[in-house]
């Protein structure tokens, strides 16, 4: 577990491509979870969309930990949370549409 950490802050073998575009990718989620949260309307989101993204991120995260484990792992940490929270509120604020 010890050399796990170390390896992960271990730049010399980081996917500087791979951070670029899980960077890209995460510089768009808060706006999307703010935008949720603050209108409360989940029309035209897709929970499928949101949970295939999910998935996604749970399989590069897997890959990192088994095969090539660096820092990049915790973008894709932080892009996971930041879905997961846009798919809760979906789910939260879909039933809310749904009872009206």
């Amino acid at each position: 577990m010890i050399d796990l950490l170390i390896q992960s802050f271990q730049m010399k073998s980081m996917s500087i491509f791979e951070a670029i575009m899980l960077i890209c990718f995460g510089a768009s989620w808060p706006f999307a979870v703010a935008k949720t949260y603050k209108t409360k309307s989940v029309k035209g989101k897709s929970r499928l969309f949101l949970v295939l993204i999910i998935l996604g991120y749970i399989a590069g995260m897997i890959n990192k930990l088994l095969n090539s484990p660096d820092i990049v792992f915790w973008l894709y940490v932080i892009n996971l949370l930041l879905v997961s929270t846009d798919f809760v509120l979906c789910l939260r604020y879909k039933n809310r549409e749904e009872i009206k």
